[in-house]
């Protein structure tokens, strides 16, 4: 039986450019690095890859002076066969405390259209 006949098929999601620097870098890695090594992930053929929420969106802006909206669009023009994927924490979003639902359903939509 071939993979193309299985109709089960094992789905892979790579974490490591959301979760792999989390703790060994404290969530430093700048955008130009993973945009550096994204084609190369992208050839994987991973079913998707989770790049980014959590703490990437606070420690984007507070200590690596970027844009994590600009993030995702690089990360989405540079790996066009992957599927991304990101970390939300409910109704805290990518924050700290919980947001109106109103806030929960326009930082989706816009996360999608990113």
């Amino acid at each position: 039986m071939s993979l193309a006949d299985n109709k089960n098929p094992v789905k892979i999601t790579d974490l490591s450019f959301r979760d792999g620097h989390q703790s060994l870098l404290a969530t430093r890695v700048r955008t130009k690095d993973l945009e550096a090594i994204a084609p190369e992930m992208d050839k994987i053929g991973f079913w998707s890859m989770e790049v980014w929420g959590g703490a990437t969106f606070d420690v984007m802006t507070r200590f690596l002076n970027e844009d994590p909206w600009e993030r995702i669009r690089i990360l989405k023009r540079v790996m066009p066969h992957t599927k991304l994927q990101m970390l939300l924490r409910g109704q805290n979003l990518v924050g700290y405390r919980n947001y109106a639902d109103d806030v929960v359903t326009v930082f989706v939509h816009h996360a999608a259209d990113s």
